[in-house]
């Protein structure tokens, strides 16, 4: 998946296949005010509204991006999600890179212990979810390694 670019948009003018001559169908809620949304992962790099982010990143459902300090899947430990429980999320994606890899249930049992969900995707499907979830207004944080990582 090394050099493929993903761009993600919950919004605009989707035909509807059903109805010739329809002009559209929104099948996403208008974007909450403040809400942070993922634009685009492309290598090592994530958008965040017009703001790219290098290498693994938090992002919140609102406030600041945070770099996130995790070299790679393979040195996770409990302590790179300390973090992510500051957060206080109700549920967090985590993408691990360019392929589907889980967390071991160790890795992540302090957000276990606190009722917060943890779904493990690769870092592209990660991205879209987050966005969806974000869009409807839920306290999920995306714990993102870069796309080009796994």
């Amino acid at each position: 998946m090394q050099g493929e670019t993903y761009n993600f948009s919950l919004t605009g003018p989707v035909p509807h296949p059903l109805s010739a001559g329809a002009t559209t169908l929104k099948i996403q809620p208008d974007r909450l005010e403040g809400v942070n949304t993922i634009n685009r992962l492309e290598g090592g790099r994530v958008w965040v509204g017009a703001t790219a982010h290098e290498g693994a990143v938090l992002v919140p459902w609102q406030g600041v991006v945070l770099p996130w300090a995790v070299p790679g899947f393979d040195s996770l430990s409990p302590e790179h999600f300390a973090p992510v429980l500051a957060l206080k999320p109700e549920l967090v994606i985590f993408g691990s890179g360019a392929r589907q890899r889980f967390a071991h249930p160790r890795l992540v049992a302090a957000l276990i212990a606190q009722r917060i969900g943890v779904e493990s995707m690769d870092s592209a499907a990660a991205c879209r979810t987050y966005n969806v979830l974000a869009s409807e207004g839920r306290q999920v944080v995306a714990a993102l390694l870069p796309g080009d990582a796994g």
